[in-house]
């Protein structure tokens, strides 16, 4: 097969698609789903936060790096705190020039005027159309055949030998849109070392009493969620799984990884003022009640009185209580239902081109390299970097073997 062959149509391989056509080579993309970029789609259901509006560097530390550590030599950007080869700007820029308008929102995510992404996903499968890329839909990966690839596809099985291959196949979260992680087996046949895959940016599991019912769904507002040096701000929902959205994901990680979950339902009052209120006679007023007039929302007193029982009665204790709630887990929802996962092949296991090491002329890039970022931005412009990167690294492989 001439030319590049690039699996996976999210936005890391139609990143890498981009610029091995850009660069002038034949390009095909075989995606296992019927349609491109699912998880993409899925992610701008409720608004496509493309990226952050903010300096380079500070946007380039919310990468974290996996088991594998930085790349022998130290890549200029995505795996390490430089600034970044695909930043922002450059995101901002890329979604501009395919004719989409963007604001910024007063926390500095920002998003299509249509907040949707749909729109940007059609013009850019026509541009990648108009420069010659070629879209096979239901062609799925199934490993190796000595240097071949073989796909299962609704003609039948079929081997391919092409020149350059991209692997864009995406972690294992959210598998019923694609990505399950199936990958993992066939490369670590070949010698590729990858490690364990983790859920990222997900939920925590609650087993909640029957009087927590009524609330699954509602979100929580005006609250900050500590993992220990974490913190978040952000809203999140209460759901029958447990506890969802995107204040608790900023802070999944860390206590993912063994650090206590406490919630301050009261981040805007201090401890002192907070016990001056709840030293006031309560009157008549049941417990309930009671709360409900000092913390203002409904849901923090369920909130309280489910994770914080046996309420202390004296009132700097429980102004103590308000302000660092233990959050009662049964630790991280699984992989079917995290936004992104962590783990994939190691960064030792690649070139700083994304080459993977054992395989030449194969390269790699995403969710796929064992790294994780935070939502707000930064995970889908990291997998457009990582595209680029890898697609310019097979594109100059090409170029050396012409």
């Amino acid at each position: 097969m001439k030319g590049a062959l690039v699996i996976g149509a999210g936005p890391a391989g139609l990143m890498a698609a981009e610029e091995l056509a850009r660069a002038g080579h034949p390009v095909t993309v075989a995606e296992a789903m019927p349609t491109p970029a699912r998880k993409f789609l899925m992610a701008g259901k409720s608004g496509l936060n493309l990226t952050r509006d903010e300096s380079s560097d500070r946007f380039a530390g919310n990468i974290a790096l996996g088991a594998g550590g930085c790349l022998p030599p130290h890549p200029r950007g995505y795996f390490g705190q430089d600034e970044p080869e695909f930043g922002p700007a450059d995101a901002m820029r890329w979604a501009r020039e395919l004719g989409i308008e963007l604001f910024t929102g007063s926390t500095g995510r920002v998003f299509p005027v249509g907040m949707k992404a749909s729109p940007l996903l059609r013009a850019w499968l026509a541009r990648l159309r108009a420069m010659g890329v070629e879209l096979r839909s239901r062609w799925r990966w199934q490993g190796f055949d000595g240097d071949s690839l073989i796909f299962d596809t609704a003609e039948g099985r079929r081997l391919l030998r092409p020149e350059v291959t991209v692997l864009a196949l995406g972690g294992a979260s959210w598998p019923r849109l694609g990505s399950d992680g199936a990958w993992t087996g066939w490369l670590a046949a070949k010698g590729v070392a990858i490690a364990p895959f983790r859920p990222a940016n997900m939920g925590l599991r609650v087993s909640w009493s029957d009087q927590m019912q009524r609330h699954f769904g509602q979100p929580v507002k005006g609250s900050a969620i500590r993992g220990g040096e974490a913190m978040s701000r952000g809203e999140w929902v209460i759901s029958r799984h447990g506890i969802e959205g995107g204040g608790i994901y900023a802070v999944a990680a860390a206590i993912r990884d063994g650090a206590e979950a406490r919630l301050d339902l009261a981040p805007d009052l201090a401890a002192d003022p907070l016990a001056a209120r709840l030293a006031k006679p309560r009157g008549k007023l049941s417990v309930g009640n009671w709360l409900r007039r000092v913390l203002g929302d409904p849901v923090k007193v369920a909130l309280l009185l489910e994770w914080g029982r046996p309420l202390p009665e004296n009132a700097s204790e429980l102004a103590a209580l308000v302000k660092s709630l233990p959050i009662r887990h049964e630790g991280p929802m699984g992989l079917d239902r995290a936004i992104s996962s962590a783990g994939g092949i190691r960064l030792d296991a690649l070139h700083p081109s994304l080459q993977i090491r054992a395989l030449p002329g194969i390269f790699a890039a995403g969710e796929m390299l064992d790294w994780e970022a935070p939502t707000g931005g930064y995970l889908i412009t990291h997998c457009l970097g990582s595209g680029r990167r890898a697609g310019r690294g097979a594109a100059a492989y090409l170029s050396r073997a012409a």
